[in-house]
């Protein structure tokens, strides 16, 4: 009885430390709830949860290409201006795809959506390029490759907006099915593919024997340099997909939007419970964490005593706060 016992226990430990993350969430959104409910119950309705979920699909859908780049031990940083560039590209795009009286043509709407997203993997299989043949560190390739495509993004705009877009694409994309928001039905989708490929397909055993070691990886066989190219390449397309959301959103481009949303993306990862070092996480965790601050950020909009311009502090603040948590857990050593 008791060899059966000390077999089992750690079993169970291991299943609890798998766990602690989405536990850790589950009750930070529910003490945040709480709190909402009693300082400020209008947040409780309806129109608040629609309002939500039609903001936070534009930089979920970034934050889990930065979570795939993560589970191999790189980083992706160029999302927000893969996804401003391909807003403006689009935006550009639709004002010419107009018949005689304003309105868009039939074939608008596939041609933006498949030209967004092929901007989006070929710029994402540049960033693999740089990181997996040259090979330059995530850090750096990916900071580098943010700068270069908004200083194209400015150019071509000489810093303005592209604007005075065709209504029908925002009324369509940021419209709803019934009481559910369109961007919502896209987040769900491309977070359903990515499920599907991190747990039903070889690619996402490769990706995590990557991110656990790199050099058992490559002396395994494993084609690192491949994976690494279609990793990058499939952050690059969830980066245009959030430019499109954007772009339906504000019906409106700029090379300057979304400027916190990089810094958001990586906490959203790293609160989800996806170890900094590669190897370690689940989606689940992610999707919880984008729920969370979500409901925080929204939250926070509640309280007119507290500034909007505070939202990045507190969020490089909880940034750092995990860290160090993760750290001093043991977490931060040996991963999530």
């Amino acid at each position: 009885m008791m060899n059966a016992e000390t077999k089992q226990a750690p079993g169970i430990g291991k299943i609890i430390n798998r766990n602690m993350h989405t536990a850790r969430l589950l009750v930070l959104m529910a003490v945040w709830l709480t709190f909402l409910a009693f300082n400020a119950p209008k947040f409780f309705r309806v129109i608040s949860f629609q309002t939500m979920a039609a903001q936070f699909p534009e930089f979920g859908v970034m934050a889990l290409g930065v979570m795939l780049c993560m589970i191999t031990g790189g980083i992706d940083l160029s999302v927000v201006g893969v996804a401003n560039f391909t807003g403006i590209t689009m935006g550009m795009l639709l004002k010419i795809m107009v018949d005689g009286e304003g309105r868009l043509l039939w074939y608008a709407f596939p041609a933006v959506i498949v030209t967004g997203v092929c901007i989006g993997a070929a710029w994402g299989l540049f960033n693999g390029f740089l990181v997996a043949k040259i090979p330059i560190p995530p850090i750096l390739a990916t900071l580098g490759s943010f700068e270069l495509i908004t200083g194209i993004s400015v150019i071509i705009t000489n810093g303005k907006a592209v604007a005075k877009l065709p209504m029908r694409y925002s009324e369509v994309l940021a419209g709803r099915l019934g009481p559910v928001p369109a961007q919502v039905v896209i987040f769900v989708l491309v977070a359903a593919v990515i499920g599907v490929l991190l747990s039903r397909t070889s690619y996402g055993l490769k990706l995590y024997m990557m991110g656990t070691s790199e050099r058992a990886a490559r002396y395994s066989g494993l084609r690192v340099d491949s994976l690494l190219l279609k990793t990058y390449m499939i952050s690059g397309m969830c980066a245009a997909i959030g430019g499109l959301i954007m772009l339906s959103n504000y019906n409106t481009a700029r090379s300057d939007f979304g400027q916190v949303y990089t810094l958001q993306c990586v906490l959203i990862v790293v609160l989800g419970g996806i170890s900094p070092t590669g190897g370690k996480g689940k989606l689940t965790g992610v999707l919880l964490s984008i729920c969370m601050l979500q409901l925080l950020s929204s939250g926070l909009n509640r309280f007119p005593q507290i500034n909007s311009f505070y939202i990045p502090l507190i969020w490089g603040g909880v940034l750092l706060l995990v860290m160090v948590l993760d750290y001093f857990t043991g977490k931060g050593k040996h991963g999530a």
